[in-house]
C-alpha cells in the first residue's frame, strides 16, 4: 500500500540514524507527486520529508530514489537550491522500500504557471528567477560537485528515445498508433550531438519548484528522479510543453491565456533569456526537442497509469485518468516535430 507509511518502523530507523532526531512521530502524505509518494514527518520541535518508492513490482531503473537523493546531494553548495538531504535508507526491510529524509522547506508551490490571484509584478519574477535556476542548473561543473558519472556518455536524445520507448512498452495496454507513429518519426530526426553533456533535472516544470513564502526567490528544486547527465534543450522543452496545455488544475498550462496582460513571457522570450544567461546564440530546431518532451511525459504517463491498474500508484483515483492524456500527448509531439517555436 503505498498510500500507508510505517510510521512506527520510520520512528525507530530514525531515532538510531538521524542526528538530533527525537519523536513521537506523525507522518502526512502529500496530495502530490504520482511516482515516489512523499510525506511530511512531523515531531514535537521539527519536521522532515520522506520520500520513498512505491511497493510493488517496478518497471527497471523507474523510482531511483538513490539518485534523487544523490544529486540533490552533491548540489547543497552550488547555485541550483536544494533541500538539505539527512538520510538515505537502502534496507527494504524497514518499510518495505527504499527512502530518504530530507529537510523541510517552509515555502510555497505555484501548481500552475498561471499563478491565479498573484500580480503580474510577481508572476514577472517568479518566471525570471524559474529562467535563472534553469541556466544555472545547466552551468554546474558536474566535475566539481563529483557528477560526472551520473549518465552515460553519447547522444542524450538517442539514449533517452530508447529508454522511454522501452518503458512505455513494458507498460503498453493497447496499441495507440500516434505513439508508434511518434517513436518512428523521433529516432527519424534525432540531430547529431552538438557537444553540450550538462546536468539535466528531467521534469523542470513550476510546481516542482519551492519559492520563498512571502517572495518570488526559488529556494528548492524538487523531484530529481528523472535527472542525469544529458542535454540542457531537453529540459528547457520540457517548461514549453507545460504551457501549452490548458489552464486549470488538470492541464496546468498556459494554451490561450493573454500571457502578456498576467506579466507572463512568451515562448520565445523565456528562451531568448535562457539564451542570454547562457551565452548562446539561440537554438536551431527547438520543434524537436518539444517534440522529444512530449513524447517522453506520454510514456511517464502510460507508466502511471499501468500501475494504477495493478495497484500501486500513488494516487490510483488520478493515476487511472492518464490512459486518457497518453494519444492527446504524442499528437501534441508529432505536430512539434513539424513545427517549430
Amino acid at each position: 500500500m503505498t498510500q500507508a507509511l510505517d510510521v512506527q518502523a520510520v520512528d525507530a530507523y530514525l531515532q538510531h540514524h538521524l542526528e538530533g532526531y527525537k519523536g513521537p512521530l506523525e507522518a502526512e502524505k502529500f496530495a502530490i507527486g504520482q511516482s515516489n509518494p512523499t510525506f511530511l514527518l512531523r515531531t514535537p520541535k521539527a519536521q522532515y520529508v520522506l520520500r520513498r518508492k512505491p511497493e510493488g513490482v517496478l518497471l527497471k531503473s523507474a523510482h531511483a530514489v538513490d539518485r534523487e537523493y544523490r544529486v540533490q546531494r552533491a548540489l547543497a553548495d552550488s547555485n541550483v537550491p536544494v533541500p538539505r538531504m539527512h538520510l538515505l535508507c537502502e534496507d527494504d526491510s524497514v518499510i518495505g522500500s527504499a527512502f530518504y529524509v530530507m529537510q523541510h522547506l517552509p515555502g510555497r508551490i505555484f501548481m500552475e504557471p498561471a499563478m491565479q490571484g498573484e500580480t503580474a509584478r510577481t508572476r514577472a519574477a517568479v518566471m525570471d528567477e524559474m529562467n535563472r535556476v534553469l541556466a544555472e542548473l545547466h552551468m554546474v561543473d558536474i566535475d566539481a560537485v563529483g557528477l560526472s558519472d551520473f549518465g552515460p556518455p553519447g547522444n542524450y536524445f538517442e539514449r533517452q528515445i530508447a529508454r522511454w520507448t522501452k518503458q512505455y512498452r513494458a507498460s503498453e495496454t493497447q496499441t495507440i498508433p500516434v505513439m508508434d507513429q511518434l517513436i518512428t518519426e523521433l529516432e527519424q530526426q534525432i540531430p547529431e550531438d552538438d557537444g553540450q553533456r550538462t546536468l539535466v533535472h528531467g521534469d523542470y516544470r513550476i510546481d516542482n519548484l519551492m519559492f520563498e513564502q512571502d517572495g518570488t526567490r526559488c529556494i528548492g528544486v524538487l523531484d530529481w528522479e528523472l535527472s542525469t547527465i544529458g542535454h540542457p534543450y531537453a529540459d528547457l522543452a520540457a517548461v514549453i510543453m507545460q504551457w501549452q496545455m490548458p489552464p486549470g488544475k488538470e492541464g496546468r498550462g498556459l494554451a490561450g491565456v493573454d500571457r502578456e496582460s498576467l506579466g507572463l513571457p512568451s515562448d520565445q522570450a523565456f528562451i531568448d533569456a535562457y539564451c542570454s544567461k547562457r551565452g548562446l546564440a539561440g537554438i536551431d530546431n527547438f520543434g524537436f526537442y518539444l517534440g522529444f518532451t512530449f513524447f517522453r511525459m506520454a510514456g511517464i504517463l502510460q507508466g502511471v497509469y499501468k500501475r494504477a491498474l495493478d495497484g500501486n500508484a500513488s494516487d490510483p483515483a488520478r493515476a487511472q485518468k492518464f490512459g486518457n492524456y497518453v494519444p492527446m500527448f504524442a499528437q501534441h509531439a508529432v505536430a512539434a516535430l513539424r513545427s517549430t517555436v
